[in-house]
């Protein structure tokens, strides 16, 4: 271990130690070693096009057409995808009694796979979908089915890796794509996700707002915290005084707010847990 990485290491364990009620906030560079790519480089830009809004998946059926047919493809692997080492360490430090609560902005369940009890979905579970007009629910893997039924040919492509479950098929005719509708009601199905565009359930706020509000710190974890919803949190600790680490290579939008900052990648900096 270089001395770098070991200097970080006790800054850490001297910060979990002195804060042992920890609101944890996670963000994508967590899954990353799972094999989902993230958004953003070590700036906070995009390093891709923005996804889809809310507004042009609900308004647009080609939108929905073009998603669909990258998601067909791209649930292969995400679907498949297992937790890594930062999962697990996070999981340790729950039992061992420092993260009174999690709260991730990713949508892949991994947390929670990991062995991670108490776990906030803030953007929702990618694993379920739901009908926007009768709430009607169903598992991913089951309307997997569905879309290869409907669409044989488009099961046989593959394409690289995006992130949060989407795939990178360019140059395609996306027109003759079928979209199951809602066996309930035949409504328009979307993943049980928040979108951009799209407000994160009152609920979901409320929940992690209390938790925050119980805690004794804060530990973001691979988070840029370009994203309103999970930068919020880490702005109202920081008004209350309570102290702000994080583990993320490159800048986040809370450079500012923190107490410690931790410049490696997220299995690295969490090692000693183990």
């Amino acid at each position: 271990m270089d001395a770098a990485l070991a200097r970080d290491h006790r800054r850490l364990r001297e910060f979990i130690a002195m804060h042992p009620k920890l609101f944890v906030l996670t963000g994508a560079g967590c899954s990353t070693d799972s094999g989902i790519p993230d958004y953003r480089d070590t700036n906070g830009g995009w390093k891709r096009p923005q996804p889809v809004t809310y507004q042009a998946f609900m308004g647009d059926v080609r939108t929905r057409q073009r998603y669909w047919a990258r998601s067909l493809v791209g649930w292969r692997r995400f679907g498949a995808a297992r937790p890594n080492d930062t999962h697990h360490a996070l999981a340790r430090l729950e039992q061992r009694g420092h993260a009174h609560v999690l709260l991730t902005q990713n949508v892949d369940g991994l947390h929670q796979a990991a062995g991670h009890r108490n776990v906030i979905d803030l953007h929702g579970r990618l694993d379920e979908v739901r009908c926007m007009a009768c709430a009607y629910r169903l598992p991913r893997d089951a309307f997997q089915q569905l879309l290869v039924a409907r669409n044989p040919l488009w099961a046989s492509l593959d394409a690289g890796d995006a992130p949060d479950g989407d795939a990178d098929l360019d140059a395609k005719d996306f027109s003759s794509f079928d979209i199951p509708p809602c066996p309930e009601c035949h409504g328009v199905l979307k993943p049980d996700v928040v979108f951009f565009g799209e407000s994160v359930p009152r609920g979901r706020v409320d929940a992690a707002i209390t938790s925050l509000n119980e805690a004794d710190g804060v530990l973001v974890v691979g988070s840029s915290l370009m994203v309103f919803s999970g930068y919020r949190f880490v702005a109202a600790a920081a008004r209350e005084g309570k102290p702000v680490a994080a583990v993320n290579l490159g800048r986040t939008r809370a450079d500012p707010l923190l107490t410690l900052k931790i410049e490696q990648p997220c299995a690295a900096a969490l090692a000693f847990i183990a």
